[in-house]
């Protein structure tokens, strides 16, 4: 039988940190979804098909790989997609105390729900996506925090 797990995230956008943390967890998993949380009362930087374009271009060639969007809790998607295992990244200690309890309310939520935290590796620890979203206003290069041979969508100013 094989695993999966959901990768759940806004991804605004997914960054090169993000497709590390996937490739870890294929490493661990036998498919992972990657689910593009939607936010009825947030207007996100990229629209969700952005957004899904741009982790396609990402994982390229990644065996194993599917890219949804849901709205609601993550734990409801994870039931109606029969998945038992989210994988989140950290950066450092603080995104680790967030996670930890978010993992925590989710397992309450969803008994036998588990979280692996998967730390980044160090090269990408300094990049977040509010940081991109922000050389992208300003009309900065994003390159070296992206994945290579992704291409951003122009965006309005």
């Amino acid at each position: 039988m094989a695993t999966v797990a959901l990768f759940p995230g806004s991804f605004d956008p997914f960054t090169a940190g993000h497709l590390d943390i996937l490739r870890r967890a294929l490493g661990i998993f036998d498919e992972v979804v990657v689910a593009i949380g939607v936010n009825q009362d947030k207007t996100g930087f990229f629209s969700v098909e952005q957004k899904k374009d741009i982790i396609r271009q990402a994982a390229g060639d990644l065996k194993g790989v599917r890219v949804i969007s849901y709205d609601g809790l993550t734990v409801d998607i994870c039931r109606e997609l029969g998945i038992r295992h989210i994988v989140r990244g950290v950066r450092n200690f603080l995104d680790f105390e967030a996670e930890q309890s978010i993992a925590d309310a989710n397992r309450r939520l969803y008994p036998g729900l588990d979280t692996l935290i998967i730390p980044t590796a160090q090269e990408y620890s300094h990049i977040s996506s509010s940081a991109v979203r922000d050389i992208i206003r300003h009309g900065g290069d994003t390159s070296m925090f992206m994945p290579e041979g992704v291409t951003l969508p122009a965006i309005d100013a």
